[in-house]
């Protein structure tokens, strides 16, 4: 569903952020995108929607090439990305929210209160009231209604609680398992985004350092750990840095 061969992606026609990047998300699949603060995760977010343009390399979405600066060709194709800052309407309530991104007329809002029914009693609200976890639940029920093949998520756990992060971690687990959608998620919560994923793998200045089945690389703390952190001093489990790149 989404394949990057030896892709590199530069920054202002000067910085190598991505040196030869090679990762496959299979369909119906999850796989995590791992790294430190500045690995190039959330380029390769950007890269796979059509935001940025690839300098060199092979890149494919839904099984087509991805043209660049057209991000609107490739949400067309089903692809569809929460951003890390959740891209919501804040003046707007959750039920214009999800009218708003939805294709058709009218929302498939009861699809999206299966998956968050805390959102049923603030339909009405404005997206700017909510709690963070409740406006991370709409920033994926947005993504929901437009009945993507595949998603993009950009650190759902971003400014969130360990406890709500844990809770929502298992829905895009479902979203696999039940409706077939095919994602790639950035998440610093390692270990909580290995116990959902297919797959996992971890960034270092760009480059592919390490892949392998969640499950294998869960159990296999030291490796996982020297691979990720690299030379910072964070702990595992610690949360890095709130902004990727």
């Amino acid at each position: 569903m989404l394949a990057l061969k030896n892709v590199e992606v530069v920054y202002d026609d000067v910085i190598l952020v991505l040196k030869g990047l090679s990762l496959e998300v299979p369909d119906g699949k999850i796989v995590a995108l791992l790294g430190s603060n500045g690995a190039g995760k959330t380029t390769t977010l950007l890269t796979i929607a059509g935001v940025l343009p690839v300098l060199a390399g092979e890149l494919s979405v839904l099984g087509a090439p991805v043209p660049a600066g057209k991000p609107y060709r490739v949400a067309r194709r089903g692809l569809s990305f929460v951003p890390d800052d959740r891209g919501l309407f804040f003046s707007l309530t959750v039920a214009e929210n999800l009218r708003v991104a939805s294709k058709s007329r009218g929302p498939d809002t009861a699809a999206v209160l299966e998956y968050f029914p805390a959102l049923a009693p603030r339909l009405r609200v404005r997206a700017g009231l909510l709690s963070g976890g409740e406006q991370q639940m709409l920033a994926l029920g947005r993504a929901l209604v437009r009945r993507p093949k595949a998603l993009l998520v950009d650190e759902m756990s971003l400014g969130l609680a360990p406890v709500i992060v844990e809770r929502l971690m298992p829905i895009l687990r479902r979203l696999a398992d039940e409706q077939g959608i095919t994602i790639l998620m950035v998440e610093q919560h390692v270990q909580i985004a290995l116990e959902v994923a297919d797959r996992a793998y971890v960034l270092q200045h760009g480059e592919l350092v390490l892949e392998g089945e969640a499950r294998e690389l869960a159990a296999r703390r030291d490796v996982l750990l020297e691979s990720y952190l690299g030379d910072a001093a964070l702990e595992m489990g610690q949360e890095a840095p709130a902004t990727p790149v």
